[in-house]
């Protein structure tokens, strides 16, 4: 099945210089792929002369005048940069010309313009965003992580609905294990908004197990597929886990580097490092949905170097080949329907 992704190309800390040979890459393992890269027609032109040729009719350029600083402010970015490289990538998807679009521009300027190009998923009040994340388990996937600040029990169990058929999609699981970010696993934990998102969990027919605490979502007794929380808590859960996985890997490279012993030792456990290493590189879970839209668009991380961005492209690729909008859009129908009857 082919699929046309419309690539920010000019989004990011770096822009072209990692989004171009991370697309080019996607381009050589995958022959049904097809990209339109978007941003500045003469610094792309250049840099995909080569390719236009060795990729003909799988790659184009769309020119985009503007580029959305990563610092600038989301409503800024909305109503002043209407041409720039981020705004023209969603418009493709709205107009049908591309079926997703992957950017690593700045997360709250692409949610605000996503939200207002693509419009909402009906049955959907917010959106939410969702990736990966390394577990003793293999991974984990976690929604929000940081679309909404504060979130109702309704919006919870939205979010729920959403998640599942993204597990689904991306890992081929039937029906995933789901469980509920609290404080502690006791019924009588949490506050009332996670109470109330419980108990609607509880008779949505989901795969629902329970409550879970912050250690489930990298190293928990049980294995979870989807942990939901809002984004408040989401997103302080994510960075912390980034932030211990810095300070672990810089105390491992000091300790390994104090004397011509640790010195020797490091270069003994090399082969182990590497592989305790690659098993939780960030490159190879970077990628994150902005689900509950009409359109997909995939946000990469901002910092991201080309593995990482060429991993936020497949993950696109598959959630295109999957349909995941539309089996979204399906599973709300049906879930209303359900509480009408009800």
């Amino acid at each position: 099945m082919s699929s046309t992704l419309s690539i920010d190309a000019m989004g990011g800390d770096f822009g072209p210089q990692v989004t171009v040979p991370a697309s080019l890459a996607c381009l050589r393992k995958n022959p049904d792929l097809n990209l339109i890269m978007v941003g500045d027609e003469a610094v792309l032109g250049n840099l995909l002369s080569q390719a236009l040729v060795e990729f003909k009719g799988r790659i184009s350029i769309q020119h985009a005048s503007q580029v959305v600083e990563m610092d600038e402010a989301p409503q800024k970015a909305l109503k002043n940069k209407k041409d720039s490289s981020m705004r023209v990538a969603i418009n493709l998807v709205q107009e049908g010309k591309a079926d997703a679009c992957v950017s690593a521009g700045n997360t709250g300027a692409l949610m605000a313009t996503a939200r207002f190009v693509l419009k909402m998923i009906p049955g959907i009040e917010r959106p939410a965003i969702i990736s990966t994340l390394p577990s003793t388990f293999g991974h984990t996937h976690m929604l929000d992580l940081g679309a909404n600040v504060d979130s109702s029990a309704e919006h919870l169990y939205q979010f729920a609905v959403m998640g599942e058929e993204v597990v689904k999609a991306v890992e081929n699981i039937e029906r995933p294990r789901i469980g509920l970010l609290n404080i502690g696993e006791e019924d009588m934990k949490g506050n009332e908004q996670v109470k109330a998102a419980a108990k609607l969990l509880e008779n949505s027919g989901l795969n629902y197990i329970g409550y879970v605490e912050g250690n489930s979502i990298n190293a928990g007794s049980v294995k979870v597929d989807l942990i939901v929380a809002d984004g408040f808590v989401g997103n302080v859960a994510l960075k912390s886990i980034e932030g211990a996985a810095k300070m672990i890997g810089g105390k491992l490279k000091d300790s390994f580097s104090q004397n011509w012993l640790t010195k020797l030792a490091g270069l003994i456990a090399y082969p182990v490092l590497k592989r305790f290493k690659d098993s939780i590189d960030p490159r190879l879970y970077n990628g994150a949905s902005f689900i509950g839209l009409r359109g997909l668009v995939i946000k990469s991380h901002g910092g991201a170097d080309a593995l990482a961005f060429e991993t936020a492209i497949h993950l696109a690729e598959v959630e295109v080949a999957q349909g995941v909008i539309r089996k979204i859009s399906e599973k709300l129908e049906l879930a209303l329907t359900q509480k009408v009857d009800e």
